[in-house]
């Protein structure tokens, strides 16, 4: 088949934010000349509420691969699952957005059907013959690389937010066809799942929010957190953070942006007191549009953002959110 196989990441049925963002993946290699069509792949019953919407993606067909093990996520079960459909219906490619998941799953399918993997790609150009040029980010995302994958069929990740998740244009009253497929899965496949989940937060969250108020190491405490919760409360945003603020303890990990936490890409990223490492800027670099607020002129947040305000945060924060209040009650 000269299909697409495009894996689209769901959790327990719902679509995650970057989950359609494989099959604008897929839609960068149709343009390079790999495949003649886009085809999707839920893993698990869990995620057959997701067909009615695939086809305005300009997915043609839709595989429900099915199994008792497939409930909730299983690394192994999937990539074994991801390999079958590979044996079976050798595509032109396989590919998935380079999340933890998608990269772990395309990881274990390759292996098993002995293929190369090429992730985080940025860029695709089809080069002939039975290869891709490709560029890469490398060191979460400090070097770009440029490559060559020579395979039967290719398996790439796209870098989560590079390649479009939104529907097309020309497709929206597209119905995909459906396909259930049961899959043949090894004793062992499901060892490794999920099982139970904590909530660490609800509502609102870094990945999910439209505006991200950060905090850096110019923030000088914990409790020079304060004005940061503040804007981001009136903003109806969520307050995120640099490396070194989570290692003073300052705030939760969880809060952190960058290469060891989150990838976040909201329309208004306020960088407060952050140097600008190249670290963090991995994490937010997906951001619409980016203020930063500091004290340095020649900070490397201040040289990348669009905006800038040279000056001591704790008396630009609270100015800002006073004339919020203010501009609300008039």
């Amino acid at each position: 088949m000269n299909e697409i196989l495009v894996i689209v990441e769901h959790d327990r049925g719902e679509a995650v934010e970057t989950s359609y963002q494989s099959i604008g993946c897929a839609r960068a290699l149709l343009a390079a000349g790999v495949g003649t069509s886009v085809t999707a792949v839920l893993i698990g019953g869990e995620a057959d509420g997701l067909v009615t919407d695939l086809g305005a993606y300009g997915v043609t067909k839709v595989v429900q691969v099915h199994h008792a093990e497939l409930t909730d996520y299983a690394p192994e079960a999937w990539g074994e699952a991801v390999a079958e459909l590979i044996a079976a219906r050798a595509p032109a490619a396989v590919v998935a957005t380079g999340t933890d998941r998608g990269n772990e799953v395309l990881a274990y399918a390759a292996a098993i059907a002995d293929l190369a993997f090429a992730a985080n790609v940025t860029e695709i150009k089809h080069a002939g013959d039975a290869s891709l040029d490709l560029t890469r980010a490398r060191w979460g995302g400090s070097l770009l690389e440029q490559s060559k994958l020579i395979a039967s069929v290719y398996v790439l990740s796209g870098v989560a937010h590079v390649f479009s998740g939104e529907p097309s244009p020309d497709d929206v009253d597209t119905v995909a066809a459906v396909e259930v497929v049961v899959a043949d899965l090894s004793e062992n496949a499901a060892r490794t799942r999920i099982t139970d989940r904590v909530t660490l937060s609800s509502g609102i969250t870094l990945t999910t929010a439209a505006v991200v108020v950060s905090g850096g190491r110019g923030v000088g405490s914990a409790e020079g957190f304060a004005p940061l919760v503040e804007l981001a409360e009136l903003l109806g945003g969520a307050v995120g953070c640099s490396r070194v603020v989570t290692n003073n303890g300052w705030r939760p990990h969880s809060d952190q942006v960058g290469q060891t936490g989150k990838r976040i890409a909201p329309e208004l990223y306020i960088a407060c007191g952050i140097s600008g490492a190249i670290q963090h800027w991995v994490g937010m670099m997906a951001s619409k549009h980016v203020l930063a607020i500091n004290t340095d002129g020649e900070a490397n947040m201040v040289g990348k953002a669009e905006y800038a305000v040279i000056g001591d945060l704790h008396k630009i924060l609270p100015a800002v959110s006073a004339e919020i209040r203010k501009r609300r009650s008039a």
